[in-house]
């Protein structure tokens, strides 16, 4: 198994695209501690880009690009030169929610910089961040024990239940895949739960179906430190391949889902049903063994749970 150690990592030089969001902000900040070299693409003139423009001036491995998604040439600047690329989706700012039109827009992103990349001679491999949500809406999946990276979300069952985020997901990584296999590109796709993140609100798409989601044993979140650390470890392990669902919790208990909801909602709202205090604990029924295996060589402390 390939190691940071395996790594030089002085001579890299990565993109991070989009890097305006919450996790590639921490991915860019991460690689650069690593001794990475970093492209980060940005699609807006934000407070995380002006943040971005003043590390710049002092760290000379980074550079700073604006990078539209739906501009194939500014992809082609941002991509210039690296050897590899995370990429995640962010909504476009004047398309901020994710509803039946935004499946579109990720899935034309998603081919862009696919296209992009299988153009740049220089891009080893791709990180392609995806959702656990691709995994687990399915009315056969209710009867199966476990579920894990083989597993696919219904695309008529989401459109039915409004899933639109799960929607989004699953049609921009299936894309993704299709152009990877047919224009011979590495990549890995991480597929993470519930991002818990110092912003997270009720608002939040993931979100939509929570219930469910508690009671088939489903409901993942995941760490910003541990999702980060993923990508970059799946990036540098030359063994990686395929699908890794991440995720370090399990929202399976009713404690657990209380905890969630006084993050989520003021007092007067957060509140669960009496019934809902009860002991009661839902099977898990979704898999990350695959990840944990992979990952086996890192801190105890970042292992999955």
């Amino acid at each position: 198994m390939a190691t940071a150690a395996s790594f030089n990592q002085t001579s890299k030089t990565v993109c991070v695209m989009d890097a305006s969001g919450r996790l590639g902000s921490s991915i860019v900040h991460r690689l650069l501690q690593r001794g990475y070299s970093v492209h980060a693409a940005v699609q807006n003139h934000g407070k995380l880009w002006q943040s971005f423009e003043g590390l710049s001036c002092n760290n000379k491995k980074l550079k700073v690009f604006h990078s539209d998604p739906f501009d194939y040439h500014s992809i082609m600047d941002a991509l210039k030169g690296c050897c590899g690329l995370f990429y995640s989706f962010e909504p476009p700012s004047d398309q901020p929610t994710y509803d039946e039109f935004m499946a579109d827009v990720e899935v034309r992103a998603a081919h862009n910089v696919l296209e992009a990349c299988a153009q740049t001679n220089t891009i080893d491999k791709v990180v392609f961040t995806s959702s656990a949500t691709t995994v687990i809406w399915n009315d056969s999946h209710r009867k199966a024990p476990d579920l894990d990276e083989r597993n696919w979300s219904d695309l008529n069952f989401c459109r039915k239940f409004k899933l639109w985020l799960a929607l989004s997901k699953t049609l921009a990584e299936k894309t993704a895949w299709a152009l990877a296999m047919d224009r011979s590109i590495n990549m890995v796709t991480v597929n993470g739960g519930l991002l818990m993140s110092p912003d997270l609100t009720i608002a939040n798409p993931y979100l939509k179906g929570a219930a469910e989601m508690y009671e088939d044993g489903v409901f993942v979140t995941v760490d910003l430190r541990f999702i980060v650390d993923t990508h970059i470890h799946v990036f540098e392990d030359i063994t990686s391949y395929g699908r890794y669902l991440c995720f370090n919790h399990v929202i399976k208990s009713n404690e657990d889902a209380v905890k969630l909801a006084n993050m989520l909602l003021p007092p007067s709202e957060s509140s669960l049903p009496q019934s809902l205090e009860a002991t009661r604990i839902h099977q898990q029924r979704i898999s990350n063994k695959k990840l944990n295996k992979l990952m086996v060589d890192l801190d105890s402390k970042l292992r999955v749970d």
